[in-house]
């Protein structure tokens, strides 16, 4: 309740500030408003965005079912505090699907907090980062939500990122030649996903990650945003590995997924993920790759006496491929494949393949637009299933 009055009097103080300075606000898209302390020591740059989706899916022989929902509606600060080398972000989730998800192990609280960090630049070209964020896993997790080429990520997401935690991480980059750049990402965290209140069940989850730019870097940090809106003038590559060990994990899906409960706690196995992407752009063309695979010591949970609780981890492997064109007046045509392909002895689950083919309307950028797609869900021994989506996102 004190959360939800803070939050009130907060989004009050914030309308009020902004009706007060609008003949000062920034462009649309660039935040609604930025402050800047008197004496210049701290700035903190204020904004806003929502996703409005609808949702119809239809299967052979039964009654199509729809769904409009507020997709997410949230709230953003970032700036920097006593220098420029220490900055900050904090994002707050507002709609029922971010702040889904309280348990025990959330003190049974709505889940608020997206990201709430701090990054220091200690050194050239490193920089430490301390709190809840993303970490360094497939980049198409890593894209904001607010950047995605189609209505929302692919079924290899959803089976296989490791999305956020708490922790540390250790970044830097560097360059081999004037053109090829190289970063390199190290994290520890404490392996059971976001806003996890009540202690460190499991072990501890250790991630790495190295990308390689070899034609030099994405205009306006275009590796980790969707389509080709600023028409590269010359070819851009990104490949990128991740390796993502999580030690004694208690969750089904890495930090994902359920906890793996048993008759004296819960069980726990060693999770192992690794991630190989890449992404392509050039002149309103792009293209984006992903390959996952999931491993475990010993995937299936048991209790004490080595009897199976039903529980298992999602050891498998998947495959995105994406690709799009950016029209001249704006208009994108993209299209995804999807293979997913679970470990059938362990999961029980049959073959996935899924293909969509996606039509966006870029107003301005990312910051307002209106997608829609259509997929072809194909499961083995199952009956296809079609979904269709359309999708309108502002962002202040």
């Amino acid at each position: 309740m004190k959360l939800k009055l803070s939050l009130s009097v907060l989004l009050i103080s914030f309308s009020l500030f902004t009706m007060a300075q609008e003949t000062n606000a920034p462009k649309f898209g660039k935040g609604l408003f930025n402050l800047v302390g008197q004496d210049s020591t701290w700035t903190m740059k204020v904004a806003t965005r929502m996703q409005f989706l609808a949702v119809t899916n239809f299967q052979d022989g039964e009654s199509p079912e729809s769904n409009f929902l507020v997709r997410r509606a949230r709230l953003k600060f970032d700036g920097f505090a006593f220098s420029p080398k220490l900055k900050y972000k904090l994002e707050l989730g507002l709609s029922n699907r971010d702040i889904s998800g309280a348990s025990e192990f959330t003190s049974n609280a709505p889940r608020y907090i997206l990201d709430a960090l701090i990054k220091y630049n200690f050194a050239k070209n490193l920089e430490l980062w301390f709190g809840q964020t993303k970490l360094p896993g497939n980049r198409e997790r890593v894209i904001s939500s607010g950047n995605m080429q189609q209505v929302d990520r692919s079924l290899l997401n959803s089976r296989f990122n490791i999305d956020r935690d708490m922790g540390i991480q250790l970044r830097h980059h560097f360059n081999l030649t004037d053109k090829f750049v190289v970063k390199e990402i190290f994290s520890i965290a404490q392996g059971e996903g976001r806003n996890i209140t009540s202690g460190n069940i499991g072990g501890h989850q250790y991630t790495g990650r190295v990308e390689f730019l070899p034609m030099g870097n994405f205009t306006s940090g275009g590796d980790y945003s969707g389509s080709d809106l600023k028409r590269e003038k010359t070819p851009k590559l990104a490949l990128g590995v991740s390796y993502d060990h999580n030690n004694n994990a208690v969750k089904n899906r890495s930090n994902q997924g359920s906890y793996m409960a048993n008759d004296i706690g819960f069980y726990q196995t060693n999770i192992n993920t690794l991630f190989i992407d890449a992404m392509f752009k050039y002149n309103g063309f792009s293209f984006m790759a992903e390959y996952a695979d999931r491993d475990a010591d010993d995937p299936y949970a048991k209790n004490s006496d080595g009897s199976l609780t039903g529980d298992e981890v999602q050891v498998g492997r998947g495959l995105n491929l994406q690709t799009g064109y950016l029209l001249n007046n704006d208009w994108e045509v993209s299209g995804r494949y999807t293979n997913i392909e679970l470990d059938k002895i362990v999961t029980g689950k049959d073959v996935e393949n899924q293909y969509t083919l996606g039509v966006s309307k870029y107003i301005v950028g990312h910051k307002l637009k209106i997608q829609s797609d259509i997929s072809v869900l194909d499961v083995a021994n199952s009956n296809s299933q079609i979904m269709y989506r359309i999708q309108f996102d502002i962002h202040f």
